[in-house]
C-alpha cells in the first residue's frame, strides 16, 4: 500500500487526476492514475474510463482508460480506526435556516406538490494541514461496507468518501441497483425499528426505480426491505436486479435514475427545481454519481460500476462536508436536522 500512497501524493501535486477506490466489503484498492493533466470529460456512454458526475449539469469529469495507469493493491494490514467524534458545538444559525426550509417543505408536500423532498446543507471548517492519505487511510478500515474513494480532477478538485449507495451495476445484460432511504443511528445489539415515514420514503425510491427501469428491461426482481448498516447509522434497503433489453441504454438508464428519490425527490424534475431553488448552496458533486464505466480496471472486463456521492466532503483549503436528509408530510424539522448532523461524523471522524 505504500507505493500507492506515494503515487496519490505525487499525482496529486503534479495536478494530474486520479481516481483511488475500494468496493464494498472489498479488501483491494485500485488506483487509476491519468497520465497528463489535461482534464477530459465524458462525451460518449460507450467510452471505458472513470466518471465523476455532478448532482446538476452534464459536464462529467472523466479519467479516459487508454490514457492511464492502474495499480491494484490488497489491504495486508489493519488499520487503527478514529476515535468517534465528539458531538459539534450547534450553529444556531444553520440550525434554524434548516429546520425552516423543513417546515417549508413539508407545506409544500402536504399541498400535493411533491411527495417526498431530500435536502441537504453544507458544513464548512477549517483544517490545520491536509494529508490526504491519512484521511483516506481511514476511510478504508473505516467504512469496510462502503465504497471508498479519492478522486482528483481539475474541474472538480478533491473529493473523498465512503458511500453506502449503489446507482447500478451492468455485466453482461444484467443490471443491479438498490433503492435506500430512511435514517437512524446504529446501537449495538438493539434491532432497529423503523416508522412508518421512513418506510414510505423507501417505498417512494424502490417504485421509482422500478418503473423507470421498466422501458430498458424484460424482467425486473426485487427483494423485501431490510435494514443496512453503514458505519454509525442503518437504512433500509432493496435490492434489484433486471434483465436488459439491450446493451445500449446504459446512457438512458443513467439518465432516468439519477438524481434518484433518495437525493432528489418526486416528482423528479420539479423536486430537483425546487431544491435549487431553495437549498441556498450550490451541490457541486456530492448527490452526483462516480464510477467505473465500461470497464473493470482490476481485471480488464467490460462492466459499469456506479455509486451515488453520499457521506463525502470535498478539500481545499478547509473542508466541505455535504449532508442530507428525506423529508414527507410526517418529517420533524428538529428532527431532520439531527440527522443531518448524526450522517456528517461519518466525515468528521476522520478529520
Amino acid at each position: 500500500m505504500t507505493d500507492l500512497f506515494k503515487k496519490i501524493k505525487n499525482q496529486y501535486k503534479s495536478g494530474f487526476p486520479f481516481a483511488v477506490y475500494a468496493k464494498p466489503g472489498s479488501t483491494a484498492i485500485t488506483g487509476v492514475f491519468q497520465n497528463s493533466a489535461e482534464p477530459f470529460f465524458l462525451n460518449d456512454y460507450a467510452q471505458q474510463g472513470f466518471a465523476f458526475a455532478p448532482f446538476n449539469g452534464d459536464k462529467i469529469c472523466f479519467i479516459p482508460a487508454q490514457a492511464s495507469d492502474v495499480i491494484s493493491v490488497i489491504i495486508n494490514e489493519t488499520g487503527v480506526l478514529p476515535a468517534d467524534s465528539i458531538q459539534p458545538e450547534t450553529d444556531t444559525i444553520a440550525k434554524r435556516s434548516f429546520e425552516d426550509l423543513v417546515a417549508k417543505s413539508v407545506s409544500e408536500i402536504k399541498q400535493g406538490h411533491f411527495e417526498k423532498l431530500v435536502l441537504s446543507r453544507k458544513e464548512t471548517f477549517d483544517i490545520d494541514a491536509i494529508n490526504i492519505v491519512d484521511i483516506y487511510h481511514k476511510l478504508l478500515f473505516s467504512y469496510p461496507m462502503a465504497y471508498r474513494y479519492c478522486f482528483y480532477h481539475p474541474e472538480s478538485g478533491l473529493w473523498l468518501g465512503a458511500t453506502p449507495e449503489q446507482l447500478l451495476k451492468v455485466e453482461n445484460r444484467t443490471l443491479h441497483t438498490v433503492a435506500l432511504a430512511g435514517t437512524q443511528l446504529y446501537k449495538e445489539g438493539e434491532k432497529a425499528v423503523w416508522e412508518n415515514k421512513e418506510k414510505e420514503e423507501q417505498l417512494f425510491v424502490t417504485n421509482y426505480i422500478i418503473d423507470s427501469l421498466k422501458q430498458f428491461t424484460i424482467a425486473i426482481n426485487s427483494t423485501e426491505p431490510y435494514t443496512f448498516r453503514a458505519g454509525n447509522i442503518v437504512h433500509i434497503k432493496t435490492d434489484i436486479s433486471a434483465d436488459l433489453k439491450n446493451t445500449e441504454s446504459l446512457a438512458g438508464i443513467i439518465d432516468a435514475l439519477h438524481p434518484t428519490p433518495a437525493v432528489c425527490g418526486l416528482p423528479k424534475q420539479k423536486a430537483k427545481e425546487y431544491l435549487i431553488a431553495n437549498e441556498g448552496y450550490e451541490r457541486d458533486y456530492y448527490s452526483g454519481f462516480l464510477g467505473e464505466l465500461n470497464i473493470d480496471f482490476a481485471t480488464g472486463q467490460s462492466k459499469t460500476d456506479l455509486f451515488v456521492n453520499l457521506r463525502c466532503m470535498k478539500i481545499d483549503d478547509s473542508a466541505h462536508l455535504y449532508i442530507g436528509c428525506g423529508i414527507t408530510k410526517d418529517s420533524d424539522p428538529e428532527k431532520e436536522f439531527l440527522e443531518t448532523v448524526n450522517k456528517s461524523m461519518t466525515m468528521r471522524r476522520v478529520l
